[in-house]
């Protein structure tokens, strides 16, 4: 199968009107914080008032302490025209070494759909392995932000052919995908004296083809033996948080993502007699911007609730959605 180059990121300009908005929209913010009764001028907040969540799309590039370990389960909703996609999302993450972090995100979900059957129950998707290496740390007085290189693997564990009549159950894609990623993070002090804590992170993924019969998450039919690969691809995030106060913190993600075309190819089978299947089968590629805004609220530096939705518009043969989602973050 042929592959599409991935077409070239979104004009950096986007980025930065989105981000500068963000910053104008925090600096508009106000909110009481110490003086220097000395002095009677106000005090930059320090890091260790800062208290995070993390956005509600861009991984951190930080890595866990050795021995210490993250649990950050999601559960949220894909919503769409004509169906609902419910989901859970947990990324456990352990402190191996130094600089260097291991973990495992585990899927479920269960889809409803207003033309046809529902999922038969709780799916288990695809799962997928991941590890960080941090190459640097984020020092205050320097310009550098903490950089960190992120390899995920995605075993294809969940359902995504011979669904028979209930296509809803399709929650995985069968194929084996390999998630390259460069991860960055670093402060920014506003003129209230407030943090600002910016991430940029850009992804490639590749996956490999697979088998498919019968009904599956390719758009095949019962008749249908063959082969499909997913496309390649590239994936970009910009997010900002601003530390409204040391509970309260307010967050922005701007996403990019450019899909290279599925390919399906195979035979239709009626009666043994193979025939040419619909050339229509796979997806052309695609690509969508999309926002996230979120509320944080946290108890302490070790545990905190984010609630936001992903905003996804229609367009580029991009089918609109909109995901609210809560998640809970616990560091021990």
């Amino acid at each position: 199968m042929t592959r599409h180059l991935p077409a070239p990121l979104i004009d950096p300009h986007v980025f930065v009107r989105c981000l500068t908005l963000l910053l104008c929209l925090a600096g508009a913010w106000q909110p009481a914080y110490a003086q220097d009764e000395s002095s009677s001028q106000e005090v930059p907040q320090t890091r260790d008032d800062a208290w995070w969540t993390g956005p509600m799309m861009a991984n951190s590039a930080e890595t866990l302490p050795p021995g210490h370990a993250l649990l950050e389960p999601y559960l949220y909703d894909v919503a769409s025209r004509g169906s609902d996609a419910f989901g859970s999302r947990t990324y456990m993450n352990y402190g191996v070494a130094n600089n260097f972090t291991m973990g495992i995100i585990p899927v479920f979900g269960y889809t409803r759909v207003s033309n046809g059957p529902n999922s038969s129950g709780v799916q288990v998707g695809d799962i997928t392995l991941q590890a960080q290496y941090r190459l640097r740390q984020f020092h205050e007085g320097s310009w550098l932000p903490t950089v960190a290189i992120n390899v995920q693997e995605t075993f294809p564990s969940g359902p995504y052919d011979r669904l028979g009549n209930r296509p809803a159950d399709g929650i995985g894609s069968g194929a084996y995908t390999t998630t390259i990623g460069l991860d960055t993070q670093t402060y920014l002090w506003m003129p209230n004296g407030r943090i600002l804590r910016v991430r940029f992170n850009v992804s490639a993924s590749f996956s490999a083809r697979t088998d498919v019969e019968g009904v599956s998450v390719y758009g095949t039919d019962a008749n249908f033996r063959g082969h499909a690969r997913p496309g390649n691809n590239v994936f970009a995030n910009a997010s900002g948080e601003y530390s409204l106060t040391r509970n309260w913190v307010l967050a922005l993600d701007v996403i990019y993502s450019h899909n290279s075309s599925t390919r399906v190819s195979g035979q239709e089978y009626a009666n043994s007699d193979p025939f040419p299947p619909d050339p229509a089968l796979g997806a052309k590629s695609n690509r969508y911007i999309g926002f996230a805004p979120a509320v944080e609220y946290n108890w302490s530096p070790n545990i905190g609730l984010l609630l936001g939705v992903r905003i996804i518009p229609s367009g580029n043969r991009t089918t609109s959605s909109i995901t609210p989602a809560i998640a809970l973050n616990y560091v021990h």
